[in-house]
């Protein structure tokens, strides 16, 4: 069995590690402590499935050299001895982004038979959500059978897609029969409770037969693929693997269909970087290259949240930060990430006054018990994606609530070179506004994957003042910072809802739908009519960006709106006027 050299496995390096996955996962025990089982994205190189036979674990290859592994959370220490091994990363938990405006976009322009008449059809809208009431006529043909392709519900138990493991799918032919059954979820039981995705996916492909073509989506006679993330019994969690399992199989099945793709995964968090440096960012940079693909992610709802904190410290200096706990919560973190060379400790004050005491860097993983809570302080180290470092801090109730208040963390600097760091709290559907820092910072609050280097991150604003909307997620204010490549309508979106008819919905999550819709009718132009064949991906985006609207009292590109307004005619003018300029070798077919 090729192993790294024994004094590597038997060091102190290694039983860190160890130590460190096995209190880290203490995260998920939240969920159910009676667990053993976890689940790791690896990077690797060699044979995976070699090795996963060896720990008796269970591997998923779901791009090139990334996977996703199922094992006993005692034998993590021992996956990572493998030199197979590159990088590993437990998944972290993601949450949907909240539960006239096509004429604002440009959209109905584009639409008609008298502009470029595109409605999406033969173009394949994937749908990575809460799930999609199937039985909503928006989503049906004229003659009442399904435009939907497939449904993977990843909460339940039957037969799951061909080279997964859990879920039951569920094709046209069943989604139909169910429509026709007089108990159709008896048939196809997969069901959206929350509505989010049926939201979601009537703005940006539905076809507005409830409302005699009133209230139309974008790409109106687009295919779709549904899949409702969680995991086994859990609709209420969504995690990074979930993600990237739908990732794959969407466009695997747009391969198979022969078909391009837009996909919409209206999903964030705060816990990471922000700089698109994790596993599970960097394989949705690379999967985003594979096949004819678009995916639209939103920036988030954090911008007014308060959850960002950005400072500065010196040597030898003391720094508190405060922030409220909101009453009720039983957990929250805190992801401070710094510069490896700058060295401080960390200590949290409650709002009782009891503290954990100071934890400094000696301690690598610190596990400190209070009568109510249990708090785990964890500090990172430089990965060969990222050479910043984190401190991680989670606090988890033991038999009541937390006691909310005031909580201060206390950084103490020994030596600092650098001095500046970031902090963040959990999202709003994590801890509710009524947990914040008492000075924020507005921008670095785009949520991850939005984050991640080739996604089209999607801002939100009010299209009927033109503001941005102070929920919508900022970038950062520096050159090199990660910001929004454009916003779409985000407040008050009349759009589908689960049992039938319509409901206003508001956040970016409803303006990302915009863009996936808006990228279908430029595929098909492109991609189905011959005029574009290698519009997808990258050129989508930039043609976006190229074709928004942009005020002349504004510099551009900006941390809130990026490159501007969504404007779908402008967009599809600029590709006729490059069609026309080139020297393509298509254009000669």
């Amino acid at each position: 069995m090729p192993k790294k050299s024994n004094h590597i496995a038997n060091s102190l390096q290694y039983d860190l590690f160890a130590k460190e996955m096995s209190e880290k996962v203490s995260l998920f025990d939240m969920i159910d402590p009676c667990i053993n089982e976890i689940e790791v994205i690896a990077k690797f190189n060699g044979d995976i499935m070699k090795i996963a036979r060896e720990l008796d674990a269970e591997a998923e290859v779901i791009y090139e050299n990334y996977a996703i592994i199922t094992i006993d959370k005692s034998k993590l220490g021992r996956l990572n001895s493998y030199t197979e091994i590159e990088h590993l990363e437990l998944p972290k938990n993601l949450y949907v982004k909240g539960p006239h405006n096509l004429t604002s976009s440009c959209i109905t322009s584009v639409q008609r038979s008298t502009g470029f008449n595109l409605s999406g059809k033969d173009v394949i809208v994937a749908i990575i959500d809460s799930g999609i009431d199937y039985m909503h006529p928006d989503f049906q043909n004229n003659d009442g059978t399904s435009r939907i392709l497939f449904i993977w519900d990843q909460t339940l138990t039957g037969t799951p897609p061909s080279g997964f493991y859990s879920g039951a799918e569920y094709n046209n032919e069943q989604i139909n029969n169910a429509i026709e059954s007089p108990n159709p979820y008896q048939v196809v039981p997969s069901m959206d409770t929350n509505g989010h995705g049926t939201a979601v996916a009537g703005i940006a492909a539905g076809n507005g037969r409830s409302s005699d073509g009133v209230n139309l989506g974008v790409a109106p006679q687009a295919d779709i693929i549904a899949v409702k993330v969680g995991y086994k019994g859990y609709e209420s969690f969504a995690r990074s693997t979930e993600l990237m399992r739908a990732l794959k199989y969407v466009i695997d099945q747009a391969k198979k269909f022969l078909k391009p793709i837009c996909i919409n995964m209206s999903f964030g968090m705060n816990n990471g970087s922000h700089k698109g440096d994790s596993l599970f960012e960097t394989f949705i940079s690379e999967i985003s290259a594979e096949w004819k693909t678009s995916i639209a992610v939103p920036t988030g709802n954090e911008g007014a949240a308060g959850h960002h904190y950005s400072g500065k410290i010196d040597t030898n200096q003391v720094k508190e930060i405060e922030f409220f706990t909101a009453p009720g919560i039983d957990s929250y973190y805190l992801s401070l990430w710094k510069n490896f060379a700058d060295s401080f400790d960390v200590e949290l004050i409650f709002a009782d006054g009891s503290s954990t005491g100071v934890i400094g860097i000696e301690n690598q993983t610190k596990t400190v018990r209070r009568p109510n809570a249990v708090v785990n302080v964890f500090y990172g180290q430089p990965t060969h994606y990222s050479g910043a470092q984190e401190i991680f801090v989670v606090v988890n109730s033991i038999n009541a609530p937390l006691k909310a208040g005031i909580t201060k963390l206390r950084l103490i600097s020994q030596t600092i070179v650098d001095g500046h760091f970031d902090i963040w709290l959990p999202t709003l559907e994590e801890v509710t506004d009524q947990t914040f820092f008492t000075e924020p910072s507005i921008y670095n609050t785009l949520t991850i994957p939005s984050t991640a280097a080739k996604v089209i991150r999607v801002a939100g604003y009010n299209d009927r003042v033109g503001n941005i909307a102070v929920f919508s997620g900022r970038g950062g204010l520096m050159s090199d910072q990660i910001i929004p490549d454009l916003a779409a309508p985000a407040v008050d979106i009349l759009t589908t809802k689960t049992g039938g008819g319509y409901d206003t919905f508001t956040g970016t999550s409803v303006a990302a739908p915009f863009v996936t819709g808006s990228a279908a009718l430029m595929m098909e132009w492109g991609i189905v009519n011959n005029n574009d064949p290698f519009l997808y991906g990258e050129r989508v985006r930039a043609f976006l960006r190229l074709g928004a609207t942009r005020r002349t009292d504004v510099i551009y590109p900006n941390s809130s709106f990026g490159y501007g307004t969504l404007c779908l005619e402008n967009t599809m003018n600029y590709l006729v006027e490059y069609r026309l300029g080139a020297d393509y070798f298509w254009l000669q077919i």
